[in-house]
């Protein structure tokens, strides 16, 4: 892995997420000497400081002279927390924010002008390293800029750059996909169990199954239309399974389930 080539960073907000990207960062080359997080609970900021070395402080200090600045806070608390760093912040400083629904424009407008704003979409996995981060820049924000959030939280999983217009897509289908793939893992569980199965056995043979799967997705060079039809062979058990979920619309509710979270995603964003 090849070493930052970011000077300072503050993550405002230590929460799971934070603490998620702080060992992101430190797993891509970056020294924990040059993070500082931002957390408001001084419980949560002495858990942080003694489990990674890291500089732990209110937001204003931590912007000091950071490099690149990481919001991390519930998307609610992103007006109070950008009117008390905007005039902390260094000149030509990244903005990476990671609060869902909340448009560059929105942090644009509350920073100097000429600011590089870029807004991320991140996802669960990526606290085992497996994350897909979607990433939309602003206005001012460079290519080379977006590469150097590339390179940083490729540690962390997949990175990926989509119009901002594509953000309420991009967080239906995998900032909000975990619970989809999780949801049908309690339904395998739950259909094992019921099966004849024990839970701790339903859930191994769950678990593998859904990594396995995704790891053949990934590496496959066909579709996952095609990888389907190959494992359901005419009238046997698979064509029975598939078959008692299109008799539900299965795939359908699938399909609406993620159009309405992309609905939603656009109204908690105002657009």
């Amino acid at each position: 892995m090849a070493e930052s080539s970011v000077g300072r960073i503050a993550i405002l907000g230590g929460g799971v997420m934070g603490e998620t990207l702080l060992t992101t960062l430190v797993a891509a080359g970056q020294d924990p000497a040059s993070i500082a997080v931002a957390e408001k609970s001084a419980e949560r900021a002495e858990v942080l400081r003694k489990a990674h070395s890291v500089e732990v402080a209110d937001s204003r200090s931590a912007v000091a002279g950071a490099d690149l600045i990481l919001i991390v806070v519930k998307p609610q608390d992103v007006p109070d927390l950008l009117a008390d760093i905007a005039d902390a912040l260094e000149p030509g400083a990244i903005v990476a924010s990671f609060a869902a629904g909340v448009r560059t424009d929105r942090i644009e407008s509350a920073v100097a002008a000429g600011t590089p704003v870029i807004r991320i979409m991140p996802n669960t996995p990526a606290v085992v390293g497996e994350g897909m981060f979607g990433a939309s820049p602003g206005a001012a924000c460079t290519d080379e800029q977006v590469a150097i959030l590339g390179d940083l939280l490729a540690a962390g999983g997949k990175f990926v750059v989509v119009e901002e217009k594509l953000q309420d897509a991009l967080t239906a289908v995998s900032g909000s996909g975990p619970a989809y793939v999780f949801y049908l893992a309690e339904a395998m569980i739950a259909g094992g169990v019921q099966a004849g199965l024990d839970e701790a056995t339903a859930r191994e043979l769950t678990t593998q199954t859904i990594l396995g799967a995704a790891k053949l997705l990934s590496e496959s060079d066909d579709d996952a239309t095609e990888l389907r039809r190959r494992v359901t062979s005419p009238n046997g058990t698979t064509a029975a399974a598939i078959a008692a979920f299109d008799d539900r619309d299965v795939k359908g509710a699938i399909v609406e389930g993620v159009a309405s979270a992309a609905r939603r995603s656009a109204e908690l964003s105002g657009g």
